[in-house]
């Protein structure tokens, strides 16, 4: 059977750097009961930077100049939120592919994989595709909506099992995910820190049987035991609504030793030289290395990622796979690992070209 390969990633964010706003604002809204923790919990993010489609207003922490989070004012439904997205999604797809060099593609794609979790419209990007970018009208389309953060793992499966089953496929997966359209006006702590982590960002990749890039060997998949609260994501009526119980770094930990041998498909940790593990946030990656026994630095695209970019849901890993592919060495062999709801992991093995 044909080998498949992930050939090359294109990755962009919108213009707006909004870390400081956003943790300026959360910190206002902090209970004096929470202050201490918040503070702490702000410390040890491991975020620089992030990026969001919202403008945030002047001075910082008093909203932001489109109208969307204010202060003293009753957030966004759901409705705008998603017109919102409707009205945003395009131009950063665009810019993805733009960064992908997708002109030269546009013409060879066979199928297209949409991952995202935090907006829903039809027609979307498959027909913005069609129109915009010179995509065949007969382009087999798919969407993995709802996976949260691991979806890329999953439409790089997808796409994975398209092309093993026809070598002459270009499959053309886009992870778009506009997370600060859903932060929530609620004082709860759990809340609050949503505003010192998510962020908003596209990659777009092309997958096929041409030998370049990282051949794809393998995928895994778990939902862990008795933990199926710890991230959830439903639509509410204001947005829509996460919880991410603070016992998921100390879950994973525990859970992924038992794991590991599944997951390399019975290689040892140490035959393992590169990690691409989505940087959900400090603890996440933390829990990881603890978890799995990495030695220091093997998550350094992963920290960087996170540290410049926060945590865009589907899209973050990818931008870590972008970085990884830039130092890869031909012949060596890396894990790609990303959590969501459930709890629940998808793992991809893979190998430098």
């Amino acid at each position: 059977m044909a080998h498949v390969y992930l050939n090359r990633i294109g990755t962009a964010v919108p213009r707006h750097e909004v870390h400081g706003a956003f943790r300026a604002f959360a910190g206002a809204r902090v209970r004096d009961c929470d202050r201490a923790l918040f503070a702490r919990m702000d410390a040890r993010a491991g975020i620089d930077r992030r990026w969001s489609v919202l403008e945030p207003a002047a001075p910082e922490g008093s909203g932001t100049s489109c109208g969307f989070y204010r202060s003293g004012a009753a957030f966004p439904t759901t409705r705008t939120r998603m017109a919102r997205y409707e009205a945003e999604a395009p131009a950063l797809a665009d810019h993805a592919l733009a960064d992908l060099g997708f002109a030269a593609e546009a013409p060879r794609v066979t199928h297209l994989v949409v991952a995202t979790c935090t907006g829903f419209v039809a027609p979307f990007l498959d027909r913005h595709l069609v129109e915009r970018h010179g995509v065949t009208r007969e382009v087999e389309r798919t969407l993995i909506g709802f996976m949260g953060c691991q979806a890329a793992i999953n439409a790089l499966k997808a796409a994975w099992h398209i092309v093993r089953s026809d070598p002459g496929a270009r499959v053309l997966v886009v992870c778009l995910e506009l997370c600060t359209l859903h932060l929530q006006g609620s004082s709860a702590l759990e809340q609050l820190l949503c505003f010192l982590l998510f962020a908003d960002g596209c990659a777009a990749a092309i997958v096929s049987a041409e030998p370049t890039g990282l051949r794809m060997d393998g995928f895994r998949s778990v939902v862990m035991p008795e933990a199926a609260d710890m991230i959830t994501w439903r639509i509410g009526d204001d947005g829509f609504d996460m919880t991410l119980s603070g016992l998921v770094p100390v879950t994973l930990a525990h859970a992924l030793p038992d794991w590991r041998a599944a997951m390399l498909d019975g290689a040892a940790v140490e035959d393992v030289d590169l990690w691409a593990v989505h940087p959900g946030g400090r603890s996440i990656l933390d829990a990881v290395e603890h978890g799995l026994s990495l030695h220091q630095g093997a998550l350094a695209e992963s920290r960087a990622v996170l540290r410049d970019h926060g945590n865009m849901s589907s899209a973050t890993v990818m931008f870590v796979l972008a970085a990884m592919m830039r130092r890869a060495q031909a012949g060596q062999r890396g894990c790609a690992l990303a959590f969501g709801p459930g709890l629940s992991a998808e793992a991809m093995r893979f190998r430098a070209v």
